[in-house]
């Protein structure tokens, strides 16, 4: 198994999380943004399949594969301004696991042949499509404890 698989085996490990958190948490839940936090959980998941799509498919030069308009609602910078629908949940578990499926087979494919380097607002350089994998999945699980943070108090509220 090359470095690419390997990291991508790690984001579906993560993105396994995530998927419990959308599949067992109320739209109420997923949409409440407790004191002291600036997101909800819904956003944190959102945000993470946008940031992947960017590092990794538009740093390659490639189209992504989620709408432009997710992208300008939950990219870095981004907070959650208006409650997440019916719809927009749906939406989110499909784009969570068909990213990561397609993915997988444009490595399979050898589609990420060339790389725009950038630098992450950590001041991390991302050189090569390894370190946008590498990157994504430090971010990816970065966002994995805000959700695990935010999943204690939807807990301890009602919505």
């Amino acid at each position: 198994m090359d470095s690419l698989q390997r990291a991508l085996e790690i984001t579906k490990i993560g993105r396994k999380a995530f998927n419990n958190i959308l599949d067992n948490y109320r739209l109420e839940q997923l949409n409440y943004i407790p004191p002291k936090f600036a997101n909800n959980l819904f956003w944190n998941i959102a945000h993470v399949v946008v940031t992947q799509q960017l590092l990794v498919y538009r740093l390659s030069g490639l189209p992504v594969l989620i709408s432009e308009e997710w992208v300008k609602k939950y990219k870095k910078g981004t907070t959650a301004k208006a409650d997440a629908t019916q719809g927009d949940l749906e939406e989110l578990k499909v784009v969570l696991n068909q990213t990561i499926k397609q993915t997988e087979k444009d490595i399979n494919l050898g589609n990420f042949k060339k790389f725009s380097t950038y630098t992450t607002s950590i001041g991390f350089e991302i050189k090569t499509i390894n370190d946008a994998f590498e990157f994504n999945n430090f971010h990816e699980g970065i966002h994995l404890g805000y959700v695990l943070a935010l999943k204690k108090e939807v807990k301890s509220i009602q919505v």
